[in-house]
This record gives C-alpha cells, structure tokens and sequence, in this order.
C-alpha cells in the first residue's frame, strides 16, 4: 500500500479502538437529577466560588465529576488514561483537609482537570497519540501545567489528541477516535479536540490546549466552546529565541472561564526568552467593555480564495449581527495580500518545524514504520528544504504582518470564520473536497487558520451557530498583537449579545 492509499484508509478501525460512537438519541435524554447537575453545570468560576466557601467539598466535586465521566465518556472517548478513583478521591480528601486548615492553594483549589496528551504532567502517561510513546511516563509537569497544578488542580488524566498533533481530527493508534458531543459520530476537530469534547460534555471545568495550526480554535468551533490562541509568549513555550508558532492556552465553555485559566498559564519566566513580561492577573480582571463604535473588518472567505462548504459562510456573517449589536461597525476588508503565497509560506515552516521536532524518529527505522502518513510527509519535505527558504518565509511572514499592521489603523479587530466546513463524520480521514474544489493536502481544509497562527497575534474562537443539521460552527477574532486582554473583552462582548454556548446545557 502506497503513502496515498494508506492516508484513505477508513477511520472505521480507528473508531474500533475507542469508544464508538452513539446516536444521541440513544442516550439518556435528561441529565442525573441533583448534585451532578448543580456541580457539573457550573461555570468554572462558579464552581471555585462553592469550593472555596465549602458549599460543595473536594471529595463531593470529585465524586461527581468521575460519576459524569464514568457514564459519558465510553461514548465520546474525550478522556483518556483517566486514573483510579481511589488515587483522585484521596486528593481531593486532602484539598477539604487543607481547606479546613485555612490553606487554600488558589482558584482551582480541588477542582478536576485533565491535560491535553501532548503535554507533559508529572507521573501520567504523554504518548502523544503515538504507539511509539504509550508507555511514556512524564518525569516532571510542562511550565503551563505547573503552574495549573499550583492553582490547585487535581489531575484526573489527559484529552485525547491525533498523532502529534497533526490534523485538526482527533483520533489515534493508541486510543482511537474522539467523537463530537452534537451527534456522537462526527469529529470533534482537533487537536484538542479530545478538550474541546470533554468541556462541552461537562467532563471537566476548563480545559489547556495548544495551537499551531487552529488547534485551539477548530475544535472550539466544532464543539461550541471557547479557545484562544494567545500572542507568542503570553503562556511562555520554549527556551529559543525563535518566534513561537506553536503556543499553549485556554479553553472553556464561556470567555470568563477563559480568562481564568489563561492567567493561570500566563506569565512571564525569565528561563524562556520570549515570554512576554506581563503580569497575568491581568486576565482576571473584569472583563466588560463598551464597544460602541468599534470597527471590524470581515474576512469572511477571501474574496472566494478559501472553499467553504455551503452554510459556513450563512452562518458566520449571521452571526456579525451580534457584533453590530454591541455597537460595532462590520464591513468588509480586502486585505490585497497574496494568499497562496501565505500558504506556501505556512508549509515551509509547518514542514520545518515537524523535521526539527520528529527527525530522530524518523531516523530510526523501527520508529519510522511507526508513524503516520502526515508525518512522514511532513519530515520528507522538510529535509528538502534550505537555509534560503527558510529565510524567504520568514519575509514573507513579516510581509504578510506588515499588512496586517496597515489593516489594523483602518479596523480595530478581524474577523473571520473558524472553519471551512462543519463536522464531518470520525470515520472520514479528512474532507478530500469543499464544495467541489479537491483539497491537496490532508491540512489544506484547515487553510483558513494560518493567517492567525502567521500573524503573531491573539485569535480567540467564539460560537457563531449551527448548520442545518445542528453542528457548530465558530468565528475567529483576531485583536492587534499584545492586545490579547482586548481580544477577552471583544468576545466576552459579543458572547453577551450571542448567547450561542451560554446557557446551552451538555449534550449527553
């Protein structure tokens, strides 16, 4: 079987090795009466508020969270190496008993939390989605999950992932698909997709994520959630002094949640150089806004570059009326940039990075024949690459930054949709064509998400509605570069006006 073949596989044994997917219908069609309710209900900042002022214990919020996940989960397969019980009730018992002795660790104080698989938390598995790494226990917690820990979270396992992260469809050789809570057979997007599911199922409070191409958006769009890719350095990454495509951040089910746990992940660290020098309460801060008069340009699809599939566009410039609510004027912005020579320049550096990060595996023959199509393909074309093509798609980038600089002195936000189709069903590889344009690459249907990740500036996903057949869709807001509060408050604002994902209970 050629490299071609084996990337149209079906996703049906995919869907085998985890759980596989239901109808809605076949679930329960009301919630558990009582505490699971009230406790998973609540707003992240809600249910810290009950912790901290002992209207529910550790041990309660534990209890019913893991009863939740217990009776949701093998249907949507969100969580993955979820831990005992007994190890998770014993730490919340210690949280009450640190609470009774007037230690309160901070706002997370008890609360349940599962990390996305690609990040590190001391004592779990990190396999990445990869056989290569299923026995992988994290010696010590990543930077952003650190401090998550310090804030007083108790880690009950990890969010399922693709394969490293690539493709914005969550499945994987180790745990196999994530389903979408809408319909429990479409994807949930990726890669945090197994978050983006596992918040709208009310799984957990909040949820980390990463992004470099849209994973923190598209499954906040496909799953109705809030995800927000901050500027480079807000949640500090790496210890280069490389600009920082890839980031890690928050997701939650509403924009204060959000805001919450990004200044839990946020901050500055003077071992990583391009962290921004920021103090991170600064996102806790209230976030309200008069927007009147604000100026936002709409994107939408290019001018017809980007394939959409019928509905997206409806959707997203619908949902532009909850912006003029709010008082803010929507036209639409031709930015005059060449977009297929942003998308050049994105493969330069999406292949770029995967050969720097995957070589030694693909270097090994034992390990090669263990990865994924996408990979391989990533690592072949980045080892064409030069010093001189590198060079040129960072001038490139900077050209395309510049024009955003040019749009952001006429338009004080842009605006454009977060996906090119809605959900597609698990057992698809990924979407061959939009609307009768084929798709060359198994990313190319993601294409509209680059133009954030290139810009170097804060992009937040917020719901924008539904298709005909009641999936979600999102839009992406994005704010001038270090203006990521601003980027809070704008879609708090339009959140308010929406009401898209407030008030809509879980789905299961």
């Amino acid at each position: 079987m050629d490299q071609k073949e084996e990337m149209n596989v079906s996703r049906r044994e995919m869907l085998k090795l985890g759980a596989v997917g239901v109808s809605l219908a076949a679930l329960p069609s009301v919630l558990l009466a009582g505490s699971e309710q009230e406790i998973t209900g609540m707003t992240a900042v809600e249910l810290s508020a009950a912790i901290k002022s002992r209207q529910v214990s550790c041990v309660e919020v534990m209890n019913t969270f893991l009863a939740r996940i217990e009776r949701v989960n093998p249907d949507f397969n969100a969580i993955v190496s979820l831990r005992l019980p007994e190890e998770l009730l014993a730490e919340a018992k210690a949280c009450d008993e640190e609470l009774n002795a007037g230690h309160y660790r901070g706002w997370m104080h008890g609360m349940p939390h599962a990390a996305k698989d690609l990040v590190n938390v001391k004592g779990l598995l990190t396999t990445k989605g990869s056989p290569i790494f299923k026995d992988n226990i994290a010696a010590k917690d990543s930077l952003h999950i650190n401090r998550i820990r310090n804030a007083g979270a108790v880690f009950v396992g990890k969010t399922n992932v693709p394969e490293f992260g690539l493709g914005s469809h969550t499945y994987n050789n180790v745990f196999g698909a994530s389903l979408n809570p809408y319909d429990g057979k479409s994807t949930p997007g990726g890669s945090s997709g197994g978050a983006a599911a596992a918040l709208r199922l009310n799984l957990v409070p909040v949820a980390d994520g990463s992004d470099l191409m849209g994973s923190l958006r598209n499954p906040a769009a496909f799953c109705n959630v809030i995800g927000f890719r901050p500027g480079p350095g807000v949640v500090p990454l790496t210890n280069n002094f490389m600009e920082e495509l890839p980031c890690n951040g928050p997701m939650a089910r509403n924009v204060t949640d959000t805001a919450m746990l990004l200044s839990t992940m946020a901050g500055y660290d003077r071992r990583y150089p391009k962290s921004v020098p920021i103090d991170p309460a600064t996102y806790a801060a209230p976030l309200k806004r008069d927007f009147k008069g604000t100026r936002i340009g709409w994107l939408g699809d290019f001018n017809g570059y980007l394939a959409t599939e019928p509905g997206v566009l409806d959707v997203c410039t619908k949902a532009l009326g909850s912006f003029r609510g709010i008082g803010c004027e929507v036209d639409e912005a031709n930015l005059g940039y060449p977009m297929d020579k942003l998308w050049q320049t994105w493969l330069t550096f999406r292949h770029w990075l995967n050969r720097s990060a995957a070589a030694p595996l693909y270097a090994d023959d034992s390990k090669r024949s263990q990865l994924k199509p996408e990979m391989i393909w990533e690592i072949e074309n980045g080892l064409k690459l030069t010093a001189l093509d590198i060079f040129q798609a960072s001038a490139a980038r900077a050209q395309w930054y510049s024009t955003l600089v040019t749009a952001f002195d006429k338009y004080d936000y842009l605006v454009l949709p977060t996906a090119q189709v809605f959900p597609f069903s698990a057992e698809t590889h990924w979407p061959k064509e939009i609307n009768g344009r084929a798709m060359d690459t198994y990313h190319r249907w993601m294409e509209i998400v680059i133009m954030g990740t290139l810009s170097g500036c804060p992009v937040i996903n917020v719901p924008a509605g539904f298709s005909e057949k009641g999936l979600p869709m999102g839009l992406q807001i994005i704010a001038p570069r270090h203006h990521d509060f601003s980027a809070l408050q704008i879609a708090y604002a339009y959140e308010q006006a929406s009401r898209w994902n407030l008030g809509s209970g879980p789905v299961a």
